[in-house]
């Protein structure tokens, strides 16, 4: 075994285990312990083993080699039931719930308490599921239907129907990329309160401040290796992603200085009645402009207005001094706008196809005629943009599905990117996807930018919004509220506009 962890015995551990499928080596040699009553973060680039070594722990693959141990004895999983039942248990970013039924049936489905004469006992299970929400401090009525549910509710009953199995360790992939804030911080008190109980839990999360802030122990995978187990107290951001990266990042916010230019984009009293109003704002070339505010200010929906996507009821969009026709996507392209969107698995990507033609899918007319693509014109376009953007992949006839989500939002880029547009929106453009792969975007946008593109960004992440963006516009509650220039840009004052509070030092947009 090669990791030097002492202390209380392990609930679950995996030992020296090595996982590959054909030639590639997912997991070589690499160890892990979980213990009661710790929450252990897992970390590394995508593409670095965290998805096949969740998924070994929880009975989808069994190893090549090495063991799985359960309280310290070799144990084999013939699948994911034997890993539930010997109480493992994996909530997953997105939970897949039945959603005409209720809270309490989704908790108990097939396995519901029974009264006289084999009937279910509904007041049994509406109880048992009441027990479970005051157990885990969380107010949800078992008789609602999960339909409607938000991320972070129906998490909970993800949660709560693991509690239901006993489960002892619990796996929590990439959980809170989906939540706002105070969703984030009410499933951290339940994590604690898990904890409490003596429940393990393994933690993935790309965003270092969250492990920072709710986890005690951290395992650093880099390419399928094993790299290092050790105590949160005492390390710094900065050796979590030098133990991830294999190297100093230069910058996480490689910011180029540039030559501001003509205005490239021109947003004129644009509004959508009910969700955001008013909203004007320029992007000129050579700069980054990004859009903030909290969670349901209307950020993505002005971008979504802008490209046509929805159309506003009133206001104008001008590209390079020409009017856009309201609500057309196609017109938005033809003008030079590309748009790559907050989901890129739904709406950026189409996850059956190969990577090739995902990047084509922008310039099927310029690859061929009479409706006929010519191959070699669509791999060549996509080689050209895999070495450009540094793609990772095996081959270009793979479905995009197998990519990691860092390379996928690559192929996104690159699709839009091939039309070669004036005007580049990216919402959300680092979300879900590694610190290595995420500092290669910013550098990309920053180049783009350096080139005389024009670049409005929607970002969540507020250091992103800091360290890549010339001017900060901020909205709240469907409106602009202020226009912040970079060298006044604080967290303060973006989140004083973001939450209605300003200060006086925005200026007012």
């Amino acid at each position: 075994m090669n990791q030097p962890d002492t202390g209380p015995a392990p609930v679950l551990a995996l030992t020296d285990v090595s996982k590959s499928f054909g030639a590639v080596r997912a997991l070589q040699d690499v160890s892990l312990q979980l213990l009661p009553g710790e929450a252990h973060a897992l970390a590394g680039e995508n593409g670095a083993g965290k998805s096949t070594l969740i998924k070994t722990l929880a009975g989808v693959h069994r190893p090549d080699s090495g063991q799985v141990l359960l309280d310290g004895k070799p144990v084999v999983f013939n699948g994911p039931a034997d890993a539930r039942n010997a109480g493992i248990a994996v909530i997953y970013q997105e939970p897949t719930l039945f959603p005409d039924l209720s809270i309490a049936e989704n908790i108990f489905m097939g396995r519901q308490p029974r009264a006289s004469l084999g009937r279910i006992d509904r007041r049994a299970v509406r109880e048992a599921t009441a027990a479970l929400m005051t157990r885990l401090g969380v107010d949800l009525d078992p008789e609602r239907l999960a339909r409607g549910l938000s991320i972070a509710d129906q998490q909970i009953v993800e949660i709560a129907k693991a509690l239901s199995f006993d489960a002892r360790v619990l796996i929590m992939d990439e959980p809170t990329a989906a939540l706002t804030g105070s969703e984030t911080s009410r499933l951290f008190s339940v994590v604690r309160t898990l904890r409490a109980s003596g429940a393990a839990v393994l933690f993935i999360s790309h965003r270092l401040e969250e492990i920072f802030g709710l986890c005690q122990r951290v395992t650093t995978l880099r390419d399928g290796r094993w790299v290092a187990s050790e105590p949160l107290d005492g390390l710094t951001e900065d050796d979590l992603v030098r133990r991830m990266v294999g190297r100093d990042l230069d910058e996480l916010y490689p910011k180029q200085a540039t030559t501001v230019g003509e205005t490239a984009l021109s947003v004129r009293r644009l509004t959508r009645e009910g969700v955001f109003r008013d909203v004007s704002f320029e992007v000129r070339r050579g700069e980054i402009v990004a859009l903030a505010g909290l969670v349901g200010a209307g950020r993505s929906e002005v971008v979504q207005a802008v490209f046509g996507v929805d159309k506003a009821d009133a206001g104008e969009v001008h590209v390079n001094g020409t009017p856009l026709r309201a609500g057309s996507p196609t017109a938005a392209m033809e003008a030079g706008v590309a748009l790559v969107p907050e989901d890129r698995r739904q709406r950026g990507l189409v996850m059956e196809m190969s990577i090739e033609r995902n990047i084509g899918l922008t310039g099927l007319g310029s690859l061929g005629s009479g409706g006929m693509v010519r191959r070699t014109l669509e791999r060549g376009r996509a080689t050209d943009w895999a070495v450009k953007l540094q793609l990772k992949y095996n081959r270009l006839s793979d479905t995009v599905g197998v990519l990691s989500g860092g390379n996928q939002q690559k192929v996104v880029l690159a699709k839009w990117l091939a039309t070669d547009p004036s005007v580049l929106i990216v919402d959300e453009p680092t979300r879900g996807i590694d610190v290595g792969t995420k500092a290669e975007v910013h550098r990309l946008l920053s180049s783009l930018a350096a080139e005389g593109l024009a670049v409005l960004m929607v970002s969540s992440d507020l250091p992103e919004v800091l360290g890549m963006a010339d001017r900060v516009l901020v909205m709240h509650e469907g409106r602009l509220v202020a226009e912040i220039p970079r060298e006044e840009a604080t967290e303060e004052t973006v989140m004083a506009a973001a939450t209605g509070r300003l200060t006086g030092k925005e200026k007012a947009a």
